[in-house]
């Protein structure tokens, strides 16, 4: 049946109904493309929020990096710091060999500044060294020593005023040889000789290695040779110059 323009009701409401199908299909691509935008925003968004502020779902980039949260402590990317290994290091340990007992250590330290002048014998306290002098400020020789552990004698100086070649300490359990005495103790005189021999073994009380450290009870010990050498180098009146460096 015609209608009013000269189309059938049917053709009409075809047209109609196709109109409605083309909307409806239409609605549905404009629904799927806008929840595809919606999708692909969202990731953005979400990517926006776990490195940076929030960027809108229409701009579809991300925001420089120098706008950036560098200080965001929220994220978490689920990896764990990488643990750093230390390598054990290898250390080779060198030990030297305990010196020879019979082997007495070399001095070689010079004259103190400030010890005195002319002949005369010098003793350092903190060095545990002497030396020789003579006449003409020649160092005739230089040697360690074992002076006393108690630190008793002090500094100045003091004239050799005895001698003896044989004398015995003043606990009588030792002998020893070439005493050359300069200063009066409260309890006995100091002075130098050999290294002492013990009355009950017949042995030194201490080797020739350990000489440049105190170990006597108050006199100064040398070993024979340099013991002789003072002997000879001193006679009653000459004086004796003790310091410390």
């Amino acid at each position: 049946m015609a209608g009013r323009y000269g189309v059938s009701s049917r053709s009409a409401v075809r047209r109609v109904s196709r109109r409605r199908r083309r909307s409806r299909v239409s609605g549905v691509r404009v629904t799927v493309l806008s929840g595809s935008v919606a999708v692909v925003a969202g990731l953005f968004g979400l990517a926006g929020t776990a490195t940076g502020p929030d960027v809108p779902a229409s701009a579809g980039v991300l925001p420089p990096l120098s706008d950036r949260d560098g200080d965001d402590t929220s994220r978490g990317d689920g990896r764990e710091a990488a643990t750093k290994t230390t390598r054990p290091v290898m250390v080779k340990v060198v030990v030297a060999p305990p010196p020879d007992p019979n082997v007495k250590p070399v001095a070689t330290a010079p004259l103190p500044a400030g010890s005195g002048s002319g002949h005369r014998v010098v003793f350092d306290i903190t060095q545990q060294q002497v030396w020789l002098v003579a006449a003409d400020e020649t160092v005739v020789r230089t040697y360690f020593v074992s002076g006393s552990r108690y630190d008793q004698l002090p500094t100045g100086t003091f004239d050799v005023f005895s001698k003896s070649r044989d004398a015995v300490s003043w606990h009588g359990t030792e002998t020893m040889e070439y005493m050359v005495r300069f200063f009066r103790g409260e309890n006995s005189n100091i002075g130098f000789h050999d290294l002492p021999v013990a009355t009950a073994t017949g042995a030194e009380v201490q080797t020739l290695s350990q000489l440049g450290t105190p170990l006597s009870d108050g006199c100064i010990r040398q070993d024979l040779e340099d013991a002789v050498a003072l002997w000879e180098h001193t006679e009653v009146g000459t004086p004796v110059v003790v310091v410390r460096t």
